[in-house]
């Protein structure tokens, strides 16, 4: 479930560890496919899914990351298993967590997907 990356630099060693649920990750790669602006990132402690280099999905934990914009965050954050991001008590509008419940069947999960990619593709290419 998690990943190590040790780092050598400078003479020193240098260790991270990022811990996300390794399953969750590879049902994403399988629904986003050879999307041609698809990307990953370590980010959030987790995962993140970049299209165009903006995020559209990720995973920290066990739970779904999911960029889906301001205008679309009161309709999301009411949805099941679903809270805003909240990173060090600063909640961030436009961005939901949605815990394993929210995402227990396929239907659930691609619909998630498929919002945070639609969201990411609508912004311009970083």
């Amino acid at each position: 479930m998690s990943t190590l990356d040790v780092r050598i630099a400078h003479g020193r060693v240098a260790s991270s560890v990022m811990a996300y649920s390794a399953g969750l990750a590879d049902d994403i790669r399988a629904r986003i496919g050879a999307h041609p602006g698809l990307s990953e990132r370590e980010m959030f402690g987790g995962i993140a899914f970049m299209i165009g280099r903006n995020m559209a999905v990720g995973v920290a934990g066990n739970e779904l990351m999911v960029r889906v914009g301001k205008d679309a965050h009161d309709e999301s954050v009411a949805r099941p298993g679903a809270r805003t991001f909240d990173m060090s008590a600063r909640p961030m509008r436009g961005w939901i967590v949605v815990a394993p419940e929210g995402i227990a069947d396929d239907a659930a999960l691609d619909a998630w997907i498929a919002q945070g990619v639609a969201y990411a593709e609508s912004l311009p290419p970083k």
